[in-house]
């Protein structure tokens, strides 16, 4: 499974970025997808997880700003920020399980400045 994640840049704080991650295979062959983040000299630490019957989780330090979702008919995966702060700029990366083994996609850079 090859994914394409897109949609980081450069915001300022208090503002909001849609991530997107699209998987080479049917999104309805994909059991669980996942953000993660990798801040410069941190390790990746997961951002939020949604399974293939929809059902969620989020890191303590993204709930009630961030909101992942998934359209399986266009074998995408979505991360919506909100109320962006400094500390979460990094990397972003998306994750897929299929068939127990799993997929990374490249990254894309999420910076969070004024």
């Amino acid at each position: 499974v090859q994914l394409q994640a897109s949609g980081g840049g450069l915001v300022q704080p208090g503002g909001s970025l849609r991530l997107s991650c699209v998987a080479s295979e049917s999104g309805f062959s994909i059991s669980a997808m996942g953000w993660y983040r990798q801040a410069p000299g941190k390790q990746r630490e997961l951002v939020a997880r949604i399974t293939s019957l929809g059902g969620t989780n989020y890191a303590d330090s993204m709930k009630g700003r961030v909101t992942i979702s998934r359209d399986n008919a266009k074998n995408t995966m979505y991360l919506q920020m909100n109320s962006l702060k400094p500390e979460d700029t990094a990397v972003y990366y998306c994750n897929a399980y299929r068939l127990g083994i799993g997929y990374w996609g490249q990254g894309t850079q999420v910076t969070v400045s004024s």
